[in-house]
């Protein structure tokens, strides 16, 4: 028996008594599809929740992903089982926003940026979410993970 023989083995034997489930495999195809390399990473800074002094309605979280020279702040309501995101870019630079989520195609949430770098994402699913924003200039920039 060569290498080759012994990982086919190996393989089928997890498939019979342990198989990966469909939901991770779906994962797994659905992170090919959201790569983007050349993407700028924005990590989490700060994530507060609770009502904002002013604010109408129900309870906001607010949170902050920075990398050099760009924040992306974000605000996040609850709207029924949905989220809701409003969002800005600063500086302020024309891009297109997308929701990333395991339950959307790509694509599936998109919205422009206006001139002072606001956007809005209605109807977010809850779980796990990126955003990826591609700027006019052609670089982009992705959030890291968050729970929603």
């Amino acid at each position: 028996m060569n290498d080759d023989e012994l990982m086919a083995g190996v393989r089928e034997t997890y498939q019979v008594l342990d198989p990966v489930p469909a939901a991770v495999l779906a994962a797994a195809r659905a992170s090919i599809a959201w790569r983007a390399p050349a993407a700028r990473l924005a990590e989490l800074e700060h994530d507060r929740g609770g009502r904002a002094a002013g604010v109408r309605g129900g309870p906001a979280r607010t949170l902050t992903f920075t990398c050099p020279g760009v924040t992306v702040e974000i605000e996040v309501t609850p709207d029924g089982r949905l989220r809701e995101i409003h969002g800005r870019l600063v500086p302020s630079a024309a891009a297109l926003v997308e929701v990333r989520h395991r339950d959307l195609p790509p694509g599936g949430i998109t919205a422009r940026t206006e001139p002072a770098g606001m956007f809005w994402l209605p109807r977010v699913p809850t779980g796990l979410v990126s955003l990826i924003l591609r700027l006019d200039d052609g670089t982009s920039i992705v959030t890291s993970w968050i729970r929603l």
